[in-house]
């Protein structure tokens, strides 16, 4: 009962994941889902191609820590890639953690590090079955001897002190359900090499408020602690530093409000630069002292612009930033005042990382990549402003064979939307299989970038596109607001809007177009799935939100409340009724071909909302399209996934859209044969 409203909520049972009924139900699924994918042709097919096409050498950008430079490499077909390190940039590299090793089945998963100065240690997180929780290792990184081992980690980085002594965490106490449990109580602590973890001091927390999110890292000199909160996914938090030659003497505020989200991006000396969203929803860079660190003492050095600020660092003496115009990257340098010092050159409408260092770094090396060109690895000089290709990528894919072009279509309130289209050059005229993915949500930005899978889905002769729908970070704090809470219809208007536009415009037919979209993409594909089920012949929900009424009751499902808004208001809850998928499954309707997905580790949107999604529409279909559901083991949220998981699991996925929007398997094209 909620405002005087009961809801039924017939499938509750299907929460409690160690129940001998859920444990049936879920096999029963399975067997299902086995039964009607191992019925579809093609996936060995799908399969073969999409491991001849993985099978290609992949570096990561080299970061430098001291005298050493660290990068991730693969080989081709490893289940994860490897640590490499070496001594200065042209020194000869050695494998320092092989994540390969880690189980037999490569479900634990190697995530960040961060190595000593001086390059005796490193530690690093990993993740068991894709699980949220992490567990931190730290080993002598010139014998590879595991030191020791600290638990209960969630939403940390590390950050070591110069002098190697140790480094800071964040975690939780230990769960009594790591699975479903709320997490509370969240603090930063310090830990000293060889203590105990049980002894590590705690360095900052906010107990009288249990739900925050507390973290903190060391200033690349070494004298400062930065402190921060954060109470949910929105971009604002408060933020403090003290001195690390006095770590028991009080912080000092630099914000202690909900106003903004403001991040130091560089020090030098006595000077900082943040930056901010306060009073500039596009963001912008300000700069402050140390001992006057309040706003109002703040100055302007980069003011908000048209486009959106993503990143600002200071490097080599200069303000390296970057800024999404339409979804796609702009970078430039200025000085530490905010004059122009030139703008990067970048290959194409795409994306770019990586641009960050030390304030002393003479050169910076980021990754450049588009919808066709794979991620290439780039070296910024600081002083020249001059870039140069320092590693690219050689595979089995022609990008001169494919295009992209951006379009903006009109959503239902006459907001101009944009969206990507990207296909193979000189396909036969006429509407083609179209695959449509979205997300609409946390203030995250979809642009540009390279997927082996796309690509695998694009020489078939199908059409990919991204729509870069409201609810995102694109145009800012308030294209963001505009598709959250109340107004979140227009995020599911918006993907409605670019359907009718690609269809319309002859792109594709309805038969022909499928919808894909995970965690609030998820949502996102099973909200628009039932609300215009005529509009589409296939529909990918994956690893979703998609009980609305109760998402706030498991793991760190609190934090989404500044996106969606929760029961506890009524005209949340009237707003979250009318489009919880697990509350809108419409009896008689014909839905269409429906492949959900999820995993049973996932602790952080948690398979009970698939389990229960799934059971609705069972129960609804009005027509003969299956709807059926996948479900992976020792498997998470998406972090961590082994290679050979990805690569099943899209192969299934190409498998179930290529039968169901009616693609036949011909070399060097595909033709259509009828579909939904």
């Amino acid at each position: 009962m909620h405002h005087g409203v009961s809801v039924p909520d017939p499938y509750r049972w299907l929460e409690d994941s160690k129940s001998e009924q859920t444990r049936a139900w879920i096999a029963a699924q399975n067997r299902l889902t086995q039964q009607h994918l191992g019925s579809l042709p093609h996936k060995q097919r799908l399969k073969d191609r999409l491991k001849g096409l993985w099978n290609y050498e992949r570096f990561s950008a080299p970061s430098r820590v001291g005298e050493h430079y660290y990068y991730r490499y693969n080989s081709g077909l490893q289940q994860h890639s490897v640590l490499m390190v070496s001594k200065g940039l042209d020194g000869e590299a050695r494998v320092l953690l092989d994540p390969n090793t880690f189980s037999k089945d490569g479900s634990v998963s190697l995530g960040s590090y961060a190595a000593s100065e001086d390059g005796r240690w490193i530690a690093y997180m990993i993740s068991d079955g894709g699980s949220d929780w992490r567990e931190i290792q730290v080993m002598n990184a010139q014998t590879g001897e595991l030191k020791e081992r600290l638990r209960w980690v969630k939403w940390s980085g590390i950050s070591w002190r110069k002098d190697g002594s140790g480094f800071f965490y964040s975690r939780y106490p230990e769960p009594e359900d790591k699975l479903q449990q709320t997490n509370q109580n969240h603090r930063l602590y310090f830990h000293r090499l060889g203590d105990d973890q049980a002894s590590d001091q705690v360095v900052f927390a906010q107990p009288d408020q249990p739900e925050w999110h507390v973290g903190g890292w060391v200033s690349d000199d070494d004298q400062l602690l930065w402190l921060y909160a954060k109470k949910d996914t929105d971009n604002r938090n408060m933020l403090w530093f003290k001195r690390l030659d006095d770590l028991r003497a009080a912080p000092t505020a630099v914000q202690t409000d909900w106003e903004a989200g403001t991040w130091p991006m560089g020090k030098l000396n006595e000077t900082v630069w943040l930056k901010t969203n306060w009073q500039a929803p596009k963001q912008r860079v300000m700069k402050m002292t140390l001992d006057r660190p309040a706003r109002s003492d703040w100055v302007e050095v980069i003011p908000e612009r048209s486009e959106v600020l993503r990143s600002a660092s200071v490097v080599g003496g200069q303000l390296l930033v970057s800024f999404l115009k339409d979804a796609h990257a702009v970078a430039e340098r200025l000085t530490l005042d905010g004059k122009p010092l030139g703008k990067l050159e970048l290959p194409g409408m795409g994306s770019v990382w990586g641009l960050g260092g030390y304030a002393d770094d003479p050169e910076v090396f980021y990754v450049y990549s588009d919808f066709v060109r794979p991620s290439s690895i780039y070296r910024l000089d600081m002083n020249t402003g001059q870039s140069s290709l320092y590693r690219a990528p050689k595979l089995a894919f022609d990008s001169a064979e494919y295009t992209s072009r951006q379009v903006f279509f009109e959503s239902k309130d006459g907001t101009k939307v944009p969206m990507f289209i990207i296909h193979k050059k000189g396909l036969p005229a006429g509407p083609k299989p179209t695959l449509l993915y979205g997300y609409g949500g946390f203030n995250v930005s979809l642009t540009p970038y390279f997927s082996v899978g796309r690509a695998v889905w694009l020489e078939r002769g199908g059409v990919f596109v991204i729509a870069n729908l409201r609810g995102g970070g694109e145009y800012g704090e308030r294209w963001h607001k505009a598709g959250t809470k109340t107004q979140k219809q227009n995020v599911f208007d918006d993907f409605i809007a670019a359907s009718e536009h690609l269809i319309q415009e002859g792109v594709t037919t309805p038969g022909q177009l499928a919808i894909n979209g995970g965690s609030n993409g998820g949502l996102l594909v099973a909200a628009v799935m039932q609300q215009r089920p005529e509009l589409f012949g296939a529909a990918l929900p994956d690893v979703g939100v998609l009980d609305m009424l109760r998402y706030h009751l498991f793991t760190v499902g609190k934090r989404w409340a500044s996106d969606y808004g929760t029961v506890d208001d009524k005209a949340e809850f009237e707003a979250l009724l009318r489009y919880s998928p697990v509350h809108n499954a419409k009896a008689g309707v014909r839905y269409p071909p429906t492949l959900i997905s999820t995993a049973d580790h996932d602790d952080r949107v948690v398979p009970a909302h698939s389990y229960k999604f799934a059971a609705a529409m069972q129960a609804a279909q009005g027509g003969e399209a299956p709807v059926v559901i996948r479900i992976e083991t020792r498997v998470g949220h998406g972090a961590g996934r082994a290679l050979s998981l990805t690569i099943e699991k899209l192969a299934e996925q190409y498998t179930f859209l290529m039968h169901h929007l009616g693609m036949d398997w011909v070399e060097g094209e595909t033709a259509r044969t009828g579909g939904r």
